[in-house]
């Protein structure tokens, strides 16, 4: 029993008399104000997911919960992980728990083959689009958002790039979540993009791809996030792509759970398909300093006697750009080091490649500092 759904009908079922009761903390209080329920009978209470459930403000309802379940003689907490502020919460309504543990020594990890792939933001649907473009026609994916806003914005980017997609996210309805997951399990949509809380419970074994579009701000999200693939003895795949801002978190995820991850690129075009579902983009930002700019190292010597300024409104007018955009110039006797903002650096090299500044055209490579 859960919100959003006829509460009529689950009340006749409860009123029929059930031997297990499987519900939301709040449609549980629910029923037993209502009398539909009798807390003082039941023996046994089961958090599954505890530690999300401990965790997303479920608290106070549980407690309420189990403060009215007189008969309780066992208490069970099922989770992947269970982190300290979680075991801290639980012995308030724990005695002496015992810890059964799959594996003293490290998680236990579905089979599951785990990739890192290392791209600017700029082309992160473009690597999402090629991982998607090798799913096997009977396999499904879920794709792992950090925000609401980034699930609905990757819905609409896919679908226009003729994906079958939709999304999961907590501004839907019970009723909402329901239809999509029940399209998602009859393989009337083939991906998903979701946030974590929306992901929790999704069972499909035909899940043979994950895809981490941002790294989890919290590291235990890592763990089922992936284990949404490799099902029931299947193996699976999971893609985490990874870019500037989140490459020390994906460290620590790694450190601290001795993941054996794979460094890789974006997997090329399968064969058939000569054409990107979506366009890959000159992006330079990732090796752009926090002011975001990068440095181009250009063929002008000091010969040529080229001043800064005539370099500067040579580039403001050819790319159309703000003066602001052209950093430090610094002219050594064999070249020229020229600080681009990141925005219109790639446009750059391509002007002085291209149509050349003083009357020539110019070799330039970017400088990784």
């Amino acid at each position: 029993m859960y919100g959003g759904t006829d509460l009529e009908k689950q009340a006749k079922q409860l009123d029929a008399g059930v031997d297990v009761i499987v519900g939301t903390p709040g449609r549980v209080m629910d029923m037993s104000e209502r009398g539909h329920i009798d807390l003082t009978k039941p023996t046994m209470f089961i958090l599954d997911e505890a530690d999300r459930m401990l965790d997303m403000g479920f608290f106070p309802d549980i407690l309420w919960v189990l403060e009215r379940m007189t008969a309780r003689e066992q208490t069970l907490l099922f989770s992947a992980t269970f982190p300290q502020e979680i075991v801290n919460a639980a012995s308030e309504f724990m005695r002496e728990p015992e810890f059964v543990q799959t594996n003293m020594d490290e998680i236990d990890l579905p089979d599951v083959r785990m990739l890192l792939v290392h791209v600017g933001r700029s082309n992160k649907l473009w690597a999402t689009a090629r991982v998607l473009s090798h799913l096997e026609e009977d396999g499904q994916a879920i794709i792992f958002a950090n925000t609401k806003r980034m699930v609905d914005l990757l819905v609409t980017r896919l679908g226009k790039a003729k994906f079958d997609v939709d999304g999961l996210h907590g501004d839907l309805s019970q009723n909402q979540r329901e239809r999509i997951l029940g399209r998602f399990r009859d393989g009337e949509v083939r991906i998903i993009v979701a946030t974590d809380v929306a992901a929790r419970g999704i069972d499909v074994e035909t899940v043979t791809q994950v895809i981490n579009y941002d790294v989890p701000n919290d590291m235990d999200a890592f763990i089922h996030r992936i284990g949404r693939t490799g099902r029931i003895g299947r193996t699976g795949e999971a893609w985490t792509l990874v870019d500037r801002s989140s490459g020390q978190q994906m460290q620590n995820i790694v450190a601290t759970y001795d993941l054996p991850v794979e460094d890789a690129e974006a997997p090329a075009l399968p064969d058939g398909i000569d054409r990107d579902p979506v366009q890959f983009r000159e992006d330079l930002s990732d090796a752009a300093d926090p002011f975001g700019f990068v440095t181009l190292r250009v063929d002008i010597p000091s010969s040529e006697g080229l001043s800064k300024a005539a370099l500067t409104d040579w580039l403001v007018s050819t790319l159309a750009c703000d003066p602001l955009a052209v950093g430090r110039i610094v002219q050594s006797e064999s070249h020229l080091d020229l600080g681009m903002h990141s925005s219109v650096a790639a446009k750059a090299m391509k002007a002085l490649g291209k149509e050349g500044v003083a009357g020539s055209t110019r070799t330039t490579e970017l400088l990784v500092l």
